[in-house]
């Protein structure tokens, strides 16, 4: 028997009225506007943030006159790769140091604080959110007022306690391995996880390390990428750190020696665009590998937030 409404009307018939008024709404003008000004508001956006970049990487291919000539160096006819083998002439000798070791340095220091936080920031939330001790939430309290202290803070105390240890790898790396946004957004994903998951595992003889090891850690991907990620964005433009406590060429970062070369006279800006180049190539490299877990990352941190 069919089901029907309280006027007397088939159910059926009124769900396929009530499917066709919506889509009624759906398609009206008003709707439409909406859309077609949503979709405008994100590409004006993306056009804001993606200027600058179209420009430096067409600066980079221009002729060294036009670099600073506005539209004209979108001509492609003129295009080249003579500021590229600029950077790499400059930049090939012991006094001014070489490029590739330039590279080295960055990368052994940022995949150093980006593994080693891993590891030591998604044990430490692993703590505060899965295990019974004393004093938890004093710590995570504690973690929770360092995220709002930022590093132009404490960058000179830091400077002083760690005066010895300048030019050094390991003084690059150390500081920066403990990041308090890291265990939160580890925090924050660990914590959406059932616990149920933890009591069936000790029930089976599993212990804290295992529990860890094999079930929550390969359970959250996509918080990992999403650490991984932004903890490498923050390390791979590192500036103010190599600044205070690295004089030796021989360990510069990028960052601090593509603004020594900028500060040579006279500039020459093309190679400066292309050096730039160089440095965000990696980076959207790394986005472009992780780019699924970071947006499963982030979503699932919105939906449980």
């Amino acid at each position: 028997m069919a089901t029907t409404t309280q006027n007397g009307a088939p159910a059926e018939t009124a769900g396929r009225a009530g499917n066709s008024a919506s889509g009624l709404r759906r398609s009206s003008p008003r709707h439409r506007a909406g859309i077609t000004a949503h979709y405008l508001a994100l590409v004006v956006t993306s056009l804001v943030f993606l200027a600058p970049v179209a420009y430096m990487v067409a600066a980079s291919f221009a002729p060294e006159s036009d670099t600073l000539a506005g539209f004209k160096v979108f001509d492609v006819t003129q295009w080249g790769l003579h500021n590229y083998s600029g950077v790499t002439s400059s930049l090939s000798s012991d006094s001014t140091g070489h490029l590739w070791r330039f590279f080295l340095v960055s990368f052994t220091v940022t995949v150093a604080v980006v593994g080693l936080g891993l590891v030591v920031n998604s044990m430490a939330a692993f703590a505060l959110s899965r295990l019974e001790w004393k004093g938890r939430g004093i710590a995570l309290l504690g973690i929770l007022m360092l995220l709002i202290v930022p590093f132009e803070a404490v960058a000179v105390p830091m400077f002083y306690l760690y005066n010895d240890a300048r030019n050094t790898l390991w003084i690059q790396i150390v500081p920066f391995i403990g990041n308090a946004l890291s265990i939160f957004l580890f925090y924050s994903f660990f914590s959406g996880i059932p616990r149920s998951i933890d009591e069936a595992a000790r029930l089976d003889g599993a212990g804290s390390w295992r529990i860890f090891a094999l079930i929550i850690a390969p359970m959250s991907k996509p918080v990992y990428a999403s650490v991984a990620i932004l903890t490498f964005l923050t390390q791979w433009g590192a500036f103010l750190w190599p600044v205070l406590m690295i004089s030796d060429p021989n360990l510069r970062p990028l960052p601090l020696q593509i603004s020594v070369f900028a500060g040579q006279l006279p500039p020459a800006w093309g190679q400066v665009m292309a050096f730039g180049v160089l440095l965000v190539l990696p980076v959207l490299v790394v986005f472009l590998l992780f780019q699924r877990w970071f947006i499963e990352g982030v979503a699932s941190s919105a939906v449980k937030g």
